[in-house]
């Protein structure tokens, strides 16, 4: 992995709990918070500065600016939700470049995963641990929190074990 495995170590018990509560609020509400996505970008910023290089940290803070441009014209397009985008945005910092096909993988496993457990939660008696979520009367739109925030975490978790 292209990830620094002590930059992960250092962002990872600050990001987690947010991930885990981006995953919930957004099944619960069907809405990532400005809260999640503003605590998310501050650890980057605050922590980012000391643990990497300033031009490296720079250009990362660039690709947040990047992300943040795709997701808003996503948004417009209909594509996904706001909240998804912004949080993408804030999310891009903490993913070195070299890693991006990864990332687009455990992505692309994470969200599978979160749609099966979703779909298949909704129809099971599992469901009535949490009968007022938002995100179990939407349809066809779907809590991308749920794969969002995991796939950063897990993300960061696998970085910090096998990065360099």
């Amino acid at each position: 992995m292209a990830v620094d495995a002590t930059n992960a170590l250092w962002f990872l018990p600050f990001v987690l709990p947010i991930c885990l509560y981006v995953a919930f609020t957004d099944m619960a509400q069907m809405k990532i918070t400005n809260q999640a996505v503003i605590a998310l970008t501050l650890v980057f910023v605050i922590l980012g500065v000391f643990l990497m290089p300033f031009t490296d940290y720079l250009w990362r803070l660039a690709a947040l600016v990047i992300v943040l441009v795709v997701g808003i014209i996503l948004n417009a397009a209909g594509a996904l939700g706001a909240g998804d985008a912004k949080f993408a945005a804030a999310a891009a910092p903490f993913i070195a470049l070299g890693d991006l096909l990864l990332l687009m993988n455990l992505f692309a496993a994470t969200l599978l995963a979160a749609i099966v457990a979703h779909r298949g939660i909704k129809y099971t008696p599992l469901r009535r641990l949490a009968p007022e979520w938002a995100s179990w009367e939407q349809g066809k739109k779907f809590p991308m929190g749920l794969a969002l925030g995991p796939a950063l975490a897990i993300y960061l978790i696998l970085g910090a074990r096998y990065g360099h």
